[in-house]
């Protein structure tokens, strides 16, 4: 076998896995712990259409002063966020408190469980 042709072949090959493949950025949305509900649905809106289109969504909540004592409203927060969007998405790092922010990532179930549909 000719060893030029393989190499092209192996090029050729990595070049159609590399143009098939979708790249994940990861979105934010970013919160206060006082939001309204109004505004709290328009940013869900926003986690929903990133989570559809593939990306993964870190959600920040901020936390400014003494707000920083009541970190609970924060994680209750996130976790209302989880539960509303649990059927298109999965978290993959739960809530956690890093100086004044609380992070929580989520990403878009397809991704991670494509063989369920075909089990």
């Amino acid at each position: 076998m000719d060893y030029g042709k393989y190499k092209y072949e192996q090029a050729k090959s990595r070049r159609e896995a590399r143009k098939r493949q979708k790249t994940m950025q990861v979105k934010e949305v970013k919160m206060r712990p006082k939001i309204e509900e109004h505004d709290f649905n328009v940013k869900k809106r926003n986690a929903i259409r990133f989570l559809e289109d593939g990306d993964k969504v870190k959600v920040t909540i901020m936390f400014r002063g003494r707000e920083i004592v009541h970190s609970s409203l924060g994680h209750k927060l996130l976790e209302k966020l989880a539960r509303e969007v649990h059927e298109i998405s999965v978290v993959e790092r739960t809530p956690k408190l890093e100086g004044h922010n609380m992070v929580m990532v989520l990403a878009p179930k397809r991704a991670t469980g494509e063989g369920e549909n075909n089990a």
